[in-house]
Order: structure tokens, then C-alpha cells, then sequence
């Protein structure tokens, strides 16, 4: 099983970024996400044994809560860089609490022998992936005369496990659980 751990966004943010998405996608022919599947990742899990989901179910209700967690969606930018991108996502500002359950998250799963991050934890939402070299001007015209790239914020109450099912149209999500941020 592919998994992996992160927080939902709510219908309003979802519904501001595909009003964006309605006016950029004309602008570039990128692979762009589905808006259904958006959400915070804190961990990528990866493969997992379906004989060890009791095991990571269990585990992750061990996470340290510090409360509900205020983040905002701002900000529009590029992976690894706007001069050769791979990943065009909005910014996620959750000051220390989400990064703190990132990390949280990735020592307890170190205790079960999945891999550690190691690069430092960006929050974001993937808008699109670039996945072959296309002309972006367009697109990035049209980004540098939004009138704001504020999409909203939002309290997340609880982090969830998910299923990752890769599909010929692209992968679906699938909630297994899901653990309070406040106790």
C-alpha cells in the first residue's frame, strides 16, 4: 500500500484555487492537478506492507498534538526553481505547528523503519506537474497579473491517513483514518 500522511483543505479554499485554475490552465499545457485530491502533505510514507497498516494506524496516534493548527493558502510558486520547474504549487503558511507535526510525524515513522525525510519540510498544494519542457511565459504572465494570490485560511482539526491508488487518470486518495490535533 502507498501511503501517506497530511491534512485536508477545506471545499472554500478548493473552490478559490480552481477558480484560478479556470484561468491558468488555458495558459499552459502542463499536466494539472485534480482539485479533489488536494491536501497538506506532513509525510510521505511510501510502500507499505498491507499487513502493517494496523501497525501505522496505531503508531500515529502517538503524534504529538499541540492544537488546532490556522494556515493560510498564499502564494504561488515553483519546484525546485521558475527557471526549470517540475512542480508549480501554492504556499501554505502554518508557522510552527505544522512543521512540528511534520516533523513529529517522521521521527515516530523512523521508529518503524520508514525512511526519513531528508529534505526540509515546504508545505504546499500541487497545482501542476511539468513533466516535459513546454513554454511557460503565458502562464507566468497571466500569475504576475493576478490581483492577489491570497486564497483563503482555514483551522485544521485533525491529520489523516491516506491510501495513494495510482490510475491510468492519475492517482486517487483515500482517508484510512484520521487523528485529532488537539487532545
Amino acid at each position: 500500500m502507498r501511503l501517506f500522511v497530511g491534512i485536508d483543505v477545506p471545499y472554500e479554499m478548493r473552490r478559490n484555487l480552481e477558480l484560478l485554475l479556470q484561468l491558468l490552465q488555458p495558459k499552459a499545457q502542463i499536466q494539472w492537478s485534480s482539485l479533489k485530491n488536494l491536501h497538506i502533505t506532513t509525510k510521505f510514507l511510501g510502500e507499505i506492507p498491507a499487513d502493517d497498516l494496523q501497525i501505522v494506524k496505531d503508531a500515529l496516534h502517538e503524534v504529538p498534538v499541540a492544537g488546532d493548527l490556522r494556515i493560510a493558502i498564499q502564494g504561488l510558486g515553483w519546484f525546485p526553481n521558475p527557471h526549470n520547474p517540475r512542480v508549480f504549487y501554492a504556499g501554505v503558511q502554518a508557522y510552527d505547528g505544522l512543521k512540528n507535526l511534520a516533523r513529529d510525524t517522521d521521527m515516530l515513522c523512523v521508529q518503524l523503519d520508514i525512511s526519513p525525510e531528508l529534505k526540509p519540510y515546504h508545505p504546499h498544494l500541487t497545482l501542476a506537474r511539468i513533466k516535459s519542457p513546454t513554454d511557460l511565459r503565458p502562464l507566468q504572465q497571466a500569475i504576475a497579473e493576478l490581483p492577489s494570490v491570497e486564497f483563503g485560511a482555514f483551522t485544521a482539526t485533525h491529520f489523516h491517513l491516506y491510501e495513494s491508488k495510482m490510475k491510468p487518470s492519475g492517482s486517487s486518495y483515500y482517508k484510512l483514518a484520521s487523528y485529532p490535533l488537539s487532545k
